[in-house]
């Protein structure tokens, strides 16, 4: 037993330590995703940050420690958002058709997210610095953080509140999509995938892209829209007010 402990103390101080615990437990969270048809509330993503913050709290690993081998995955998230472009390109005509449609429904998407999110903050009375955080809540992290500090919130708390909101999207948007009869056709998977990114954004554009591609690549549209609109409007909306 103190071989296994000073061994375990070794081998959580290194780097490799961050990046094969994330592979080993999204691996197993992926199996255990696929063996129950992909249903919404196992979700790996959910699940992997459940297990890795609830290993890092019992062993008492630093963050920093994790995150020193963990980065080579983080490096990752940026060619992945790229790559989103490429099911884009391939739909192609059909974005230049509907980019009217599109461009009128994020902005109505964008000002719903951020506007509730604000006037809930404000009617359960939640301080200010807090409140501000919420309002890009529906922007990928990196980016809500950045827009949070302009505006006055706070950027850890930004990233926070965005990460919960894209696993709840990604967790509860197919049964409020059934509730609301959207179909299962093309037009209704471009629908479902769109509110999704615009909601829930990575996050809910991985769970998309892993039910239709379709429901994908729209889902990836709505993400970079969400980002450009609301990396303008936001901090330009508050100085206005």
């Amino acid at each position: 037993m103190p071989k296994f402990v000073e061994l375990w103390v070794y081998l959580s101080a290194t780097p490799l330590f961050g990046l094969t615990a994330t592979l080993v437990v999204y691996v197993l969270a992926q199996t255990a995703y696929a063996r129950v048809n992909q249903a919404p509330w196992a979700n790996p993503v959910l699940w992997t940050v459940v297990v890795l913050a609830s290993t890092l709290l019992l062993t008492g690993v630093p963050y920093p420690t994790y995150f020193s081998g963990a980065q080579f995955i983080h490096f990752l998230l940026g060619p992945a958002v790229v790559a989103l472009g490429w099911p884009l390109w391939q739909r192609r005509a059909e974005l230049r058709e509907r980019w009217g449609r599109l461009l009128i429904a994020a902005l109505a998407g964008g000002i719903s997210a951020g506007g509730s999110a604000l006037l809930l903050g404000w009617a359960f009375g939640l301080p200010q610095e807090v409140t501000l955080s919420l309002a890009p809540k529906s922007v990928t992290a990196p980016v809500a953080m950045g827009i949070a500090e302009q505006i006055g919130g706070i950027p850890a708390l930004a990233a926070v509140f965005a990460v919960m909101t894209g696993l709840v999207g990604a967790l509860c948007g197919k049964y409020l999509f059934d509730a609301l009869r959207i179909p299962t056709d093309a037009d209704g998977w471009a629908a479902r995938g769109f509110a999704l990114g615009t909601a829930a954004h990575g996050i809910g554009a991985a769970r998309a892209l892993q039910v239709n591609a379709d429901a994908g690549a729209y889902a990836g549209l709505a993400l970079g829209l969400q980002v450009v609109l609301a990396s303008v409007l936001i901090p330009l909306m508050f100085k206005l007010l």
